[in-house]
């Protein structure tokens, strides 16, 4: 797992991971529906990790999608240049 993102765009992720995990604690603790901040929980803690791993997976599977989409290009072009010849 080789590191996919900045030094600046990790301690993005980890301020705002932490940031929505302080939201989703402090309304954890009233007297609300507990759905919403249970799912910023589990975002702040994922992007907090993100941030310290600096990987994304997200990230990961859009640069292997476009270099596929590349790779396919490529294929189809010489497969068409074989077959004029």
């Amino acid at each position: 797992m080789k590191p996919n993102i900045g030094r600046i765009d990790s301690y993005c992720r980890i301020t705002m991971g932490f940031t929505m995990l302080a939201w989703s604690t402090a309304k954890l603790s009233g007297k609300s529906d507990p759905a919403m901040p249970l799912l910023m929980a589990m975002c702040g803690g994922m992007k907090v990790a993100e941030g310290i791993t600096r990987f994304c997976p997200l990230v990961y599977m859009a640069e292997h999608k476009v270099k596929n989409m590349v790779d396919d290009v490529n294929g189809n072009e010489e497969s068409t240049q074989e077959m004029n010849h």
